[in-house]
């Protein structure tokens, strides 16, 4: 299951984690957002020691939502390092949010380049 993570917890469990971290920015009254939930759980547990996977009410928690620039959800960002590398909005299919989390989708592959030009 995806750990929960508010405005006071977000530096240490997602800046700082020495793992890849997927945060599911959303909100309970989304219905895109509880669409993805199932997904989100799963990718929690097959990725279980290998990345973290990180929700982000944004009704509950708006510094981080406004820090990364949310203003639609579902919105899911990679981050590793403690930068974002990169992002998917709106309900997407489960490999999506896989490739992110691999590395094998292509916004992912181009967001390790200063010169990329992506939105992450």
């Amino acid at each position: 299951m995806a750990t929960t993570v508010n405005d006071t917890n977000f530096s240490h469990e997602v800046l700082q984690s020495d793992q890849p971290v997927l945060v599911d920015f959303w909100a309970p009254w989304c219905g895109p957002c509880r669409a993805m939930a199932p997904v989100v759980d799963q990718l929690a547990e097959k990725f279980d020691g290998q990345a973290k996977v990180i929700k982000v009410n944004v009704d509950e928690s708006p510094q981080a939502a406004s820090e990364y620039g949310i203003q639609s959800i579902p919105a899911f960002l990679l981050f590793q390092n403690g930068e974002v590398k990169a992002r998917r909005l709106g309900a997407v299919a489960p490999e999506a949010l896989e490739e992110l989390i691999t590395g094998n989708s292509k916004e992912a592959a181009a967001c390790s380049s200063d010169d990329c030009g992506c939105s992450a």
